[in-house]
């Protein structure tokens, strides 16, 4: 290790052990004021609140009370029935999503059609959850004459129009909750798969047909064991933290007569503290966290890997791999049509009136744009857009600039520290905001009033810090030693350093500004929890737009219609950099 002066600034080189270690660290001054603000964002508004809602678990007026709350919160009424129904979602979800979605992307891998199957999974990717809620809302609607599912279902069944199944009744709620969550995520899971099975040399099935293999032994030992596996464990804990944020379809999707029936931690600790911080609110808010936190430090061990990662070397161009068999490909066309049916239904359902919409079937009467029209000739949606638009735009950049400068001194961490490092901040981008609502609101009350857009577009920002320091920091990590010198030898200060840096690693930039911008445009609990009159983005307004969803149901979709054309756009355009940014920056 060697110290030189370059451009007047200390730089220390670091060139003992392989060429993958060999870095320039920046300075210990100004590796303190690039982290500080990140560390202020995530200590008041993550920490410090995780804190104080672990100390109103166990406290009543600053009074220790031991576990009361905590067996007060689980004696109460249906709290088992959603702790149960909490833990299915994050355990079965999961293991359909990862398991048609590793069948998909084998279907459609190598074939003329796979392309097009891909894009079509890959939209509802990019609905906001409260259109994905809408959507299946009109599929599941009671009344065969206006839901298609309901009126295939009675078809099937053979039952006469007034005894139709009931798809959102108090019976099957959850299971219609579940596919409509599984059809938004599947297409993550195959573009995931499908990074990971182009990523697996064909000279491995080779080897292994060479020593007598057949094709179960392929597929363990030259797919599985060396890289599925670990691709999907990940799925896997993605989607399961996404199951904890199912808030918004339970909210839009269920009728209020079985929204209990259909009830998760989510929603519960949202109905019993809302924004304030309360005793049993807390103590629920406290074992769903744990639970969370828990489950996804279990998953990052799992698929942990040596810090920084070995080197992969550029291999040659791969062999000609056969296309998937016929039947395969056969399924992964039907659920390209499959996944084409709820979209169908939501444009066809925007094309008609009220009054059409309200009385029959999209099937029923010629479409006429009367909902469109008034959309269009409106103020009230045009204005909710355009702050919605200011306000993802602002959190985004803000999040990039404050990420990347964190990232920079954090990619020179190197065995435990980086490990440690890691684990921290993939704990922070995982917790629950209904959780922590209470203590942030109290934060904003001292920095700034509650209900604005300031303190909105603050909680955005320190919620999006975490994972974007942590995809940005194994994004620089794993830049060759060659291109780091290069950006430090050739920049006069840090900053010079790390514009260099951030150009080198266009691909994760680009990753955490569609993220965290498609996070922001799509929410609908922040908005809910910390907005206001003045601060009321998209998510808020489409939802409420559904106390009256059948008479409303016209407009409703043709507003989920517009809102879902730009963060479908983006997604689709940088889907390459997105899957990139997921299976480098979640996991290490």
């Amino acid at each position: 290790m060697s110290q030189v002066r370059v451009l007047g600034e200390l730089a220390v080189l670091d060139d003992v052990g392989p060429a993958r270690r060999g870095r320039a660290y920046p300075a210990a001054g100004a590796t303190s004021a690039l982290l500080l603000p990140a560390a202020v964002l995530l200590g008041g508004l993550v920490l410090w609140p995780v804190l104080r809602t672990m100390h109103a678990s166990v406290t009543t007026d600053g009074r220790w009370v031991g576990a009361a709350h905590f067996r007060t919160a689980l004696a109460a009424p249906g709290t088992g029935a959603v702790v149960g129904r909490t833990v299915l979602w994050a355990l079965l979800v999961p293991a359909v999503v990862t398991a048609l979605g590793y069948l998909l992307a084998a279907a459609s891998r190598r074939s003329q059609e796979g392309g097009l199957v891909r894009l079509i999974l890959l939209v509802p990717v990019a609905l906001p959850l409260v259109v994905t809620g809408v959507t299946f809302r009109l599929m599941y609607d009671p009344d065969p004459s206006r839901g298609l599912a309901t009126l295939i279902a009675t078809r099937l069944t053979g039952r006469p129009v007034e005894d139709a199944p009931q798809l959102l009744g108090p019976g099957m709620v959850t299971v219609a909750l579940m596919s409509a969550f599984v059809w938004a995520w599947v297409g993550l899971a195959v573009l995931v798969f499908r990074s990971a099975l182009d990523a697996v040399p064909p000279s491995l099935a080779d080897a292994v047909r060479a020593y007598g293999g057949g094709r179960r032994h392929v597929l363990w030992d030259a797919q599985w064991r060396p890289l599925l596996l670990r691709t999907t464990a990940v799925v896997f804990a993605l989607v399961a933290v996404g199951t904890s944020r199912t808030f918004d379809l339970i909210l839009v999707m269920t009728p209020g007569s079985v929204r209990d029936e259909a009830s998760v931690l989510a929603l519960r600790i949202w109905q019993t503290s809302g924004g304030t911080t309360t005793g049993d609110g807390a103590a629920l808010g406290v074992v769903w966290l744990v639970a969370v936190i828990g489950g996804i430090m279990v998953a990052a061990l799992f698929v942990r890997q040596a810090w920084p990662p070995p080197r992969v070397e550029a291999a040659p161009d791969p062999a000609p791999v056969a296309p998937p068999r016929r039947v395969f490909r056969l399924l992964a066309a039907g659920a390209a049509i499959a996944w084409l049916v709820p979209l169908a239904v939501l444009v066809a359902t925007s094309a008609h009136g009220r009054v059409d919409a309200a009385a029959r079937g999209w099937w029923s009467a010629a479409p006429n744009g009367e909902s469109y029209r008034n959309l269009v000739t409106g103020t009230e949606l045009w204005r909710t857009l355009g702050f919605t638009l200011l306000l993802a735009t602002a959190v985004t950049a803000t999040v990039l600039v404050v990420a990347l400068l964190a990232a920079y001194p954090l990619a020179w961490l190197t065995g435990p520290a980086a490990q440690a490092t890691g684990l921290l901040l993939l704990a922070a981008s995982v917790v629950p905001i209904q959780v922590i609502a209470g203590p942030v609101n109290e934060v904003l009350g001292l920095v700034l009033s509650s209900g604005t857009a300031q303190g909105l577009a603050l909680v955005h920002i320190a919620l999006g810090v975490p994972f974007a320091v942590l995809v940005l920091r194994n994004a620089f990590a794993d830049l060759p030693v060659e291109q780091v010198r290069d950006a430090r030898l050739g920049g006069r200060r840090w900053w010079h350093t790390l514009r260099r840096l951030a150009r080198h690693n266009r691909s994760a930039v680009v990753a955490v500004s569609v993220l965290e911008f498609v996070q922001v445009w799509n929410d609908l609990v922040v908005g809910r929890l910390f907005g206001g009159p003045g601060a009321s983005p998209l998510g808020p307004f489409l939802a409420e737009q559904t106390r009256s969803f059948v008479s409303n149901s016209g407009a409703l979709a043709a507003s989920s219609v517009l809102a879902s054309v730009l963060p479908v756009v983006l997604v689709v355009l940088s889907r390459r950099h997105l899957v990139a940014g997921l299976v480098s920056g979640g996991v290490r």
